[in-house]
């Protein structure tokens, strides 16, 4: 995956108030954190983010980080998480996850598949994604912007795990190997026939069984 630049500078102004000022100014308060070196407070220039994320076309962001004044060079990190506003939708706050080139990350991309089931195009099924993610471990440079899964050999009543899914290079797909990622389901009429044919069944004995209790119970005649 290739990183981003992007730039930043120490943040002074911690609490809520400050935050809010922050904000009122064009910029957003941010965080970076990792094994390697304790976190730090920074904000960010939102006009630049939000071009940054526009060109990831992606919900994984590798960024080259530069801070302000900071004598270490430009900083690895991934775009851990962003905070939006619930009614706004502006961005609140963002985390970012300092990273090391030369070692190993674990992180969830999306799972797209690609072509159209045999079980959808000759059978009427439909296509079911049972997970819309998978975590990943690799180095930074190999982290795939999402995994393509050919679907099209998959027939009806047929369902692709992760153990079956093909590792981009250099990539390791984490997670238990039977745990199903896509499916392809029986057509809807199908599957409400089978269910409703049992209940028609016993509903069709239910009369008859009644009638026997109603035998049952009736009072003998007197004479």
């Amino acid at each position: 995956m290739k990183s981003l630049a992007l730039s930043a500078s120490p943040r002074t102004q911690t609490r809520r108030k400050g935050a809010r000022k922050i904000r009122s100014s064009g910029r957003i308060p941010a965080i970076i954190y990792g094994r390697h070196n304790p976190p730090q407070n920074l904000e960010i220039d939102s006009k630049q983010f939000d071009e940054l994320v526009h060109k990831a076309h992606t919900e994984i962001i590798l960024v080259d980080l530069t801070v302000e004044g900071d004598a270490k060079p430009a900083r690895l990190a991934l775009v851990q998480d962003v905070q939006h506003h619930p009614l706004s939708g502006h961005i609140l706050h963002v985390d970012l996850h300092e990273v090391k080139a030369d070692e190993k990350v674990s992180i969830e991309v999306p799972v797209e598949a690609v072509g159209v089931p045999d079980g959808v195009k000759n059978g009427g099924g439909t296509l079911e994604h049972v997970r819309f993610r998978v975590r990943v471990r690799c180095l930074p440079k190999d982290l795939p912007e999402q995994i393509n899964v050919d679907v099209t050999h998959l027939k009806v009543g047929e369902t692709l795990h992760i153990g079956e899914i093909p590792a981009p290079a250099g990539v390791e797909i984490l997670g238990d190997k039977k745990i199903p990622v896509l499916a392809v389901a029986a057509p809807v009429a199908e599957a409400a026939a089978e269910t409703t044919t049992p209940a028609a069944g016993e509903a069709a004995k239910q009369p008859e069984m009644i009638k026997e209790k109603k035998e049952e119970a009736a009072p003998e005649k007197k004479k």
